[in-house]
């Protein structure tokens, strides 16, 4: 789906990484990211962020963590990050960024709970009156006071399946007060997901039925406190963010978003809109061999978010970038139940598709999920372009050896 903005839009990195693929400098099953783009998305949501007085904390998890696309996304002035889960906290604090927010949409394990301490989170999300209770008694072993997020739901409310949880919102009193007893933790505000989403009417983004459960569970618990609770109260509103929604979401009474492919201009409005950040990732694959007539391309970061639900999906296939202009052919995915070793391409009559070609595809990762590598790619538009960095999805260097 997001192949014909790539190339629409910038057509260039496609060239890029088809000349650095062959050139053997970036490994097939890669998502190649462009560096300089996503600083310029960034740096363009940040200005409108500020404008708005929009707390912003980036989400990298559809990046693998990588320590270019965060030195990126940290010099155009982001806030800090959001971890969705404690493998994603670590190399963000290894790294020495700002960890922002911590347990949504991922609880921190009992265990790892005082590890997560030391990185200092400015939020942390709880769930339930326990986790809460975890976070104070290692807050209090570190002798640090933790700003909590209690993430509310009322009936009705929206969730992907498998991310349900949260305190029922005629039970926050009683959670505020649980919180209130406990040492070294601070209830600081509020939080959902998705407060966003897609919608394919109006091609543009429609709240949810959570976000007017966070706008009432904030009414409560500023009567609960009766003007002494915490001022500002953070209201976070994650979910399909980017530079289109930012009014909308402060509008609804957000102070903290939470960007994540509104970075690489692949949210479900960048596939159908023309908006200010530019495509600024791709999936890179090679052509492996060819069985009876038909192309296969290699796997392993084949997991396409389905957001859209099934389509067609397409390639480039080229030898060179002067093919990166070629018409896109068709490609048959692996079933999500099978493992992603392969793809099937199919090539229209007379064209001619050879072992070691190029497959560049458009479509939205979730590096995280996957055993792809991640290549950081700079200087697109200077005519110099060249490979930041190799890593695997934790954001570990990979000490890549391709020649050609």
């Amino acid at each position: 789906m997001f192949l014909k903005s790539l190339l629409d839009k910038n057509p260039d990195f496609v060239e890029t990484v088809v000349a650095l693929h062959q050139a053997g400098a970036i490994p097939a099953n890669s998502y190649a990211l462009d560096l300089d783009a996503m600083a310029a998305n960034t740096a363009h949501l940040m200005g409108e962020a500020r404008a708005l007085g929009l707390t912003v904390y980036a989400m990298t998890k559809q990046v693998g963590r990588a320590p270019g696309a965060l030195k990126a996304i940290s010099g155009a002035g982001v806030n800090g990050y959001v971890a969705v889960d404690m493998a994603c906290a670590r190399p963000i604090a290894a790294l020495g960024h700002n960890l922002g927010h911590l347990g949504h949409l991922v609880q921190v394990p009992t265990a790892e709970t005082s590890e997560a301490v030391t990185m200092q989170p400015d939020y942390w999300t709880v769930f339930s009156p326990n986790k809460a209770a975890e976070v104070s008694a290692a807050a209090a072993r570190s002798g640090r006071v933790q700003n909590l997020l209690v993430r509310v739901f009322a009936p009705g409310d929206d969730f992907y399946p498998g991310h349900e949880g949260g305190v029922p919102l005629d039970e926050l009193p009683g959670m505020l007060d649980h919180i209130s007893g406990l040492p070294e933790v601070r209830f600081a505000g509020l939080t959902t997901f998705p407060a966003l989403l897609f919608d394919p009417d109006s091609s543009g983004g429609r709240t949810t039925p959570n976000l007017a459960t966070l706008g009432r569970a904030a009414e409560m618990a500023q009567r609960h406190f009766g003007g002494d609770g915490p001022t500002p109260l953070q209201i976070n509103a994650p979910g399909t963010t980017s530079t289109a929604v930012l009014a909308q979401l402060a509008e609804a009474g957000a102070t903290q978003v939470e960007p994540g492919h509104g970075l690489t201009g692949t949210t479900p409005l960048h596939a159908v809109r023309d908006l200010p950040e530019q495509p600024a990732a791709c999936y890179v694959s090679e052509v492996a061999h060819i069985h009876q007539g038909t192309p296969f391309c290699y796997g392993g970061g084949l997991y396409i978010d389905p957001v859209f639900g099934d389509y067609q999906p397409t390639a480039v296939v080229a030898h060179d970038p002067s093919e990166a202009a070629t018409k896109p052919m068709p490609v048959d995915m692996p079933d999500p139940a099978t493992i992603d070793y392969y793809a099937k391409l199919r090539p229209e009559s007379g064209r001619t598709v050879s072992e070691g070609d190029t497959v560049v595809f458009g479509f939205r990762i979730q590096a995280f999920v996957t055993r792809a590598f991640v290549v950081g790619v700079a200087g697109v538009r200077s005519g110099a372009a060249s490979v930041a960095g190799i890593w695997d999805v934790m954001g570990n260097p990979v000490a890549w050896k391709g020649k050609r």
